[in-house]
């Protein structure tokens, strides 16, 4: 820099840089507006990562999302969308108070394309097979057994971890142009959730995709909307089974699904997948970790927040909805088969469905 200013010069820009950070940081707890930090992974002038957890730490409202193969002009970078981002991390929106219906906009190309890429190992393993039943009753093999119009209503098993959601979702709308929108626990749309991720924009994708927290407001707005609703009644008790439960139910004795749907006139598609307890070994269930003297300290980290408050109207096992981990052993891989059942057309038939 010296052959290019002279010496006093760069002093007085550092001594002015070093004013302006002083008087910022000296304000930003006062920032309440939602802020997104985006820091390179291989940024060669300034320790973006650092920074940006400094930032999280000063902002109240802040998330972070990490891009660890780009550099110092990541804005100008190939592989780097803001807007994607921004929708990511449910930051997106149309009024002043977010509404994860209204505020949703669909997955470009672009982005329906990365989702596809990353299922792409797991779709080559288990190369999935979809079956749908036509009005005749009829099993076929591909999706034309599927309503076209909305609302629908598709109700299933949740396999181990949810592993059948990546293949479910972007292969209907890539075959049918359908497009599904998830009803998932508060845990994905968390913030401190996020943290406890190796990847701030682990659950981005889900997100970006559709899926909306799971209460009963977003399953009327979505339903309102005419939209393609997928709902698992077992949730996470269901998808993070324990050893020995593998392909076992866990619904609520009520189906309170049936009467939402049945409000709107919406068409109940049931559907079922097998395969995916096949492909793995549970080495480490709840039940094991709950045996380790720091598991308890884990497990409110995980809970914090309100997140145990799913289901606090049932009883029996479905009321167990916490998240936790688990431990898996892969095994050799088996075929995923999903087979969606009967269309069941609730419109015209509310007084009798909602006896």
């Amino acid at each position: 820099l010296t052959d290019i200013l002279p010496k006093e010069s760069i002093v007085w820009k550092l001594k002015m840089l070093r004013t302006a950070a002083s008087y910022v940081n000296s304000r930003l707890h006062a920032v309440k507006a939602q802020t997104l930090v985006v820091a390179s992974g291989n940024d060669e002038l300034l320790p973006s990562r650092d920074e940006a957890e400094r930032l999280r730490a000063k902002l109240k409202n802040c998330r972070i999302r990490h891009f660890r193969d780009n550099g110092h002009k990541i804005l100008l970078e190939d592989g780097f969308d803001l807007a994607t981002s921004i929708k990511g991390s449910t930051y997106y929106r149309r009024s002043r108070q977010p509404d994860f219906v209204s505020d949703y906009l669909p997955p470009t190309p672009d982005e329906l394309e990365k989702a596809i890429d990353h299922d792409r190992l797991l779709n080559f393993a288990t190369d999935p097979v979809m079956l749908s039943t036509l009005t005749d009753g009829r099993i076929v093999r591909g999706l034309a057994g599927l309503p076209r119009e909305g609302p629908v209503l598709f109700v299933g098993y949740h396999m181990l971890m949810g592993f059948e959601l990546g293949p479910l979702v972007t292969g209907v709308l890539k075959s049918t142009g359908i497009h599904i929108r998830g009803l998932a626990h508060p845990f994905l749309f968390n913030e401190s959730s996020e943290q406890l991720m190796p990847d701030t924009s682990y659950f981005d994708l889900p997100r970006i995709m559709g899926a909306v927290p799971v209460t009963g407001v977003n399953f009327y707005k979505l339903l309102s909307e005419k939209q393609f609703v997928l709902l698992f009644p077992g949730g996470a008790r269901e998808a993070l089974h324990r050893k020995g439960e593998e392909y076992k139910l866990f619904w609520p004795e009520q189906s309170e699904f049936v009467r939402m749907a049945s409000r709107f006139g919406a068409t109940i598609v049931p559907f079922g997948v097998v395969g995916e307890d096949d492909i793995c070994d549970l080495l480490l269930d709840y039940n094991d970790l709950v045996k380790l003297p720091f598991y308890d300290t884990i497990d409110k980290k995980i809970n914090e927040g309100g997140l145990r408050k799913l289901r606090t109207d049932s009883t029996g096992e479905i009321k167990n909805q916490d998240m936790h981990p688990v431990v898996l052993t892969p095994k050799v891989p088996g075929r995923f088969y999903f087979i969606f059942g009967k269309p069941i057309e609730t419109r015209g038939r509310e007084k009798e469905l909602r006896d």
